[in-house]
Order: structure tokens, then C-alpha cells, then sequence
């Protein structure tokens, strides 16, 4: 088949390449001309675990462009942000992707929409965009950035689609790339699965933040706490930490509900996780940084190992401790791109009375606290993730301070 991709990000590019390595002919299209560029001189705009690879071998079956053209199967995988003051789908991607293809799309061309979208998006609004079309599925995407590719080929994917045509076409499509098992819906109920999954995801960090603060407030180490809850077969709680970023659970959980008035549980999950990076700030204050102080912030990407800073808590504590009179200095050797300059890590602790760490990188576990110690003003960490040698920095002078372990526990820590 010929597919059409709109959309070359970090899902949309991985999704077009694999499909050009099942044989199929892309045609990948997005409104940036540097991304257009960047891609026909052969290069990549975003890393990503094994893409190089797959790109180099699949590119001569590939064309970029920044205008659509016909094709067998439309695919859209456009951003749909949040918009933060309604706190509901900015649709005007997918609006504009849709009216883009709108004249190429014939009678027997399908159109998949894999963006995450708020429920009934593609009968109310894909479908009239494209004079009520027959032909529309949704697959939403289920990847983790670092590790896109072989989540995209090996998880089980759910397709929904409005009639049999429609899904044996999308079936034909994914089946060429995907080995994981495909399960088939209708339309609204694929939106939902995707929404439910990250929102379920959003809840259980929201339940761990809940308790880290709580484990705080009565002395106990809310870390091995949870790995001991986590022995019972079936509890699975997720780690507490500084707020949740990404594309997905920062935002899909407000797509789910924006249209909803039974959404109590939801909606508090949302508050407890949006409030962490003001929690940060406090963890900042009580181990006894004051303000007009510098805190030196390790790590803005909102995950691991990642250079992905989408609705990244990191942004949120920076302003937070901006307006509460802290200077702020970051390092982060993944992100190169940010609101604020990313320093090296020399100058990033040079003056410096705190580190706090909110993306435990692993090449953060190799910092050596005695060889940064002599750069800073004051020897003071906040660990909201738990990933560093505590005893190590301890014994180098350093006062530690980590999300989820009360006084008590740090009491301990420092004893042994």
C-alpha cells in the first residue's frame, strides 16, 4: 500500500519508518520545512533507541514532503496538547490535518488517526471534516519514548474502526509491522482504552505521591515500604517522585473527563500530581536553603535517559523557585533544547546550595559528590526520584534529603 503520514514526531516518524520496512511506499509529511529538510539530507530531527538504523534502511522507500498526496491509507499522528486553561483537546491539529487531505482522500482510502484524542473526536469531527468518509480507524499508539520501536512492533495494539472495510484495511497495515495480538472495537471505545490506560497510570503515581507524603509526615521510608507492598501478588505500586510530564499522563486523563461531570477520582489525581513540583519546593526549604539562594536542578527531561521535555514537572518547580527568590542553574546531558540554559555540570553546581534531582538519569549515579562538593556554596541534596548512593554523599558532607523518607528514616540514614 501507499500510506500517507502526517505528522513526523517522535511518534509519527518511528510509525512511518516501520512501515516502509514492511515494503509498503511513505510519503511522510509535516508543516516544518527543517524537519522536511533535515530528513530528505538524511538525517534525523529527534534520537531514538534503533531508529538511525531502521531509517538508513528504509529511506529510499520514503519521500518527505510538506504537502499530502493521494494515497491508499492516511495516517495522522499530529499533537494534540492540552489546552491548560479550559483543560481540554486542542483539536486544531488534527483539524488541520484533516482538512489537509481532505482532497486527496478517495472513495476506498482509509484514514487511521493515531493521535490520542478525547472520545467520539473521529464520528463528530474527523468524519465531517472528510464529508462523512467511510473509511476512518483510530490505532492509538502505545510506545515509551526510549524504547518506541519495540514497543510499537511487540505491544498488543487495539484498533477501532467504523465498518469491516475499514478494519480489514487497518488490520492489513499494522499486521505487516506489528507482532504483538490486535484487537478490534469500534471508534469510541478505542479512543477510551487509550485515555483509560494512561489515566490509570496517572492515578497509581498519584496514590504513590499521596503516600511518600504521608510516609514523610509519620517518619517511614515511603521507598522500601513500597517495594515490600509490591511483594503481595496483587499490588503494583508505581514510584512516587516530582510530577508527572509527557505527552500522555499529564494530559490524556483532562481528555477523558473534559466531557464528563463523573470524574471526581480522576480530577484529584491530576491535582496531587500537578501539586509535587510545589512539594519539591518545600523538601528545598526544610532541609534549609533559603531564598536568594542557587539550586543547581539535575535533569529537566520528564523521564529517564530521555531528551523529551514535554510538560516536564522540571518547569514547573523552576518557576515555582523563581518566584520564591531562588536562582536556578540546570544541567541535563540529554536535553539541548529548553526555556532555560543547560549548563555543564561544573557550572551548573558552582555556587550552588542545593542540587535537587528530578530525572534520575543514570549518568547521574556517577556523579562524584567529593569531586562537585569543593564548587558549591552549600553541600545540600533533594532526591525526589531515590536513585542516588545517599551514604556515599553523606559521607562526603553533603545534608540528603529524599521524597518519601521521613525524619526518622533519615535519621537512620545517616547512621549507617
Amino acid at each position: 500500500m501507499k500510506v500517507c503520514v502526517i505528522g513526523l514526531g517522535y511518534i509519527g516518524l518511528p510509525t512511518a519508518c516501520l512501515i516502509a520496512g514492511a515494503g509498503h511506499k511513505v510519503v511522510g509529511v509535516d508543516i516544518k520545512t527543517n524537519i522536511i529538510n533535515m530528513l530528505n539530507a538524511g538525517r534525523l530531527p529527534f534520537k531514538e533507541k534503533g531508529l538511525d538504523e531502521l531509517f538508513n534502511n528504509v529511506k529510499d522507500n520514503m519521500s518527505f514532503k510538506n504537502q499530502p498526496e493521494e494515497a491508499d491509507v492516511f495516517l495522522i499522528a499530529v499533537p494534540t496538547p492540552l489546552d491548560k486553561e479550559a483543560k481540554i483537546a486542542d483539536l486544531s491539529y488534527v483539524r488541520k490535518a484533516c482538512e489537509s487531505i481532505k482532497k486527496y482522500v478517495k472513495e476506498d482510502s482509509l484514514v487511521v488517526v493515531e493521535s490520542t484524542v478525547p472520545p467520539g473526536t473521529c464520528e463528530l469531527i474527523v468524519s465531517s471534516i472528510l464529508n462523512n468518509k467511510k473509511l476512518i480507524a483510530h490505532c492509538p499508539e502505545r510506545a515509551m519514548p526510549g524504547n518506541t520501536l519495540y514497543e510499537m512492533v511487540y505491544n498488543d495494539r487495539v484498533i477501532g474502526a467504523n465498518n469491516d472495510n475499514s478494519k480489514e484495511i487497518a488490520g492489513r497495515l499494522y499486521s505487516s509491522f506489528v507482532k504483538g495480538k490486535i484487537f478490534y472495537t469500534d471508534l469510541k471505545t478505542a479512543e477510551m482504552v487509550k485515555l483509560m490506560e494512561n489515566t490509570f497510570r496517572d492515578i497509581n503515581i498519584a496514590l504513590a505521591n499521596e503516600f511518600a507524603q504521608i510516609a514523610e509526615d509519620i517518619g517511614v521510608n515511603i521507598w522500601e515500604a513500597i517495594s515490600l507492598a509490591n511483594r503481595h501478588p496483587r499490588v503494583n505500586i508505581l514510584s512516587p517522585g516530582p510530577g508527572v510530564g509527557g505527552h500522555c499522563l499529564a494530559v490524556d486523563p483532562w481528555f477523558l473527563i473534559e466531557n464528563s461531570s463523573k470524574s471526581k477520582m480522576i480530577s484529584l489525581a491530576r491535582e496531587i500530581n500537578d501539586s509535587m513540583p510545589k512539594h519539591v519546593m518545600e523538601l528545598v526549604k526544610k532541609i534549609g536553603v533559603p531564598s536568594g539562594e542557587t539550586l543547581t536542578v539535575l535533569g529537566v527531561a520528564y523521564k529517564r535517559d530521555v531528551d523529551d521535555t514535554r510538560e516536564t514537572p522540571a518547569l514547573k518547580f523552576i518557576r515555582i523557585a523563581e518566584n520564591e527568590g531562588y536562582n536556578i542553574k540546570i544541567h541535563d546531558p540529554y536535553v539541548k533544547e529548553f526555556e532555560y540554559p543547560i549548563l555543564d555540570l561544573k557550572e551548573a553546581v558552582t555556587g550552588s546550595s542545593c542540587i535537587v534531582l528530578l530525572t534520575d538519569h543514570s549518568v547521574f549515579k556517577s556523579i562524584p559528590p567529593d569531586k562537585i562538593a569543593c564548587f558549591m556554596k552549600d553541600k545540600n541534596l533533594v532526591d525526589t526520584r531515590n536513585c542516588l548512593d545517599h551514604n556515599l554523599w553523606v559521607n562526603h558532607g553533603f545534608k540528603v534529603k529524599v521524597l518519601g523518607k521521613g525524619d526518622a528514616s533519615e535519621l537512620k540514614l545517616s547512621k549507617l
